[in-house]
């Protein structure tokens, strides 16, 4: 399928389900991509800053009908109040398809990992499977799952 090749082009792009799907910083290309995909939402954790990041992500989101939602994480410093921001987006658009990315998909697997720790139930190690597939959390990162872990 080219419209699933386009999307595994994405810089560490990940499906988790028929719903859910991460990735790192995508082009403006593959923004179209992903709308076209059928995804209804885009959460970007990643700073305006960041390595690749697209100045005009919003309108480039938002000009293909999908809703954007920015939740900037530091990478040095992730804050409960951002985990906050983000479960809550989930929960917010939980039945629609919804694309998460960051600049490398680092920080979006830690805060899928603790999304489906605190609100589906999964276990730790399920959870974890698929922050392990893009890196090994480093002390800033550990500490972080650490203090908000709720199993």
């Amino acid at each position: 399928m080219p419209m699933d090749a386009e999307l595994r082009a994405i810089y560490n792009y990940l499906p988790l389900s028929s719903r859910i799907a991460t990735s790192g910083q995508p082009t403006a290309q593959q923004i179209r991509a992903i709308a076209e995909a059928g995804f209804e939402v885009v959460i970007n954790l990643a700073l305006p800053t960041s390595d690749n990041a697209l100045i005009n992500e919003k309108e480039l989101v938002e000009t293909t009908g999908m809703r954007y939602v920015q939740i900037p994480v530091v990478w040095e410093q992730p804050t409960e109040a951002n985990l906050a921001s983000f479960l809550h987006a989930m929960t917010m658009y939980e039945s629609q398809r919804v694309f998460i990315h960051c600049a490398a998909n680092m920080r979006v697997s830690v805060f899928m990992a603790l999304y489906r720790i605190r609100s589906l139930g999964w276990s730790r190690d399920d959870a974890m499977q698929m922050v392990y597939e893009i890196w090994k959390p480093n002390e800033i990162w550990s500490r972080f799952i650490e203090q908000n872990l709720r199993e």
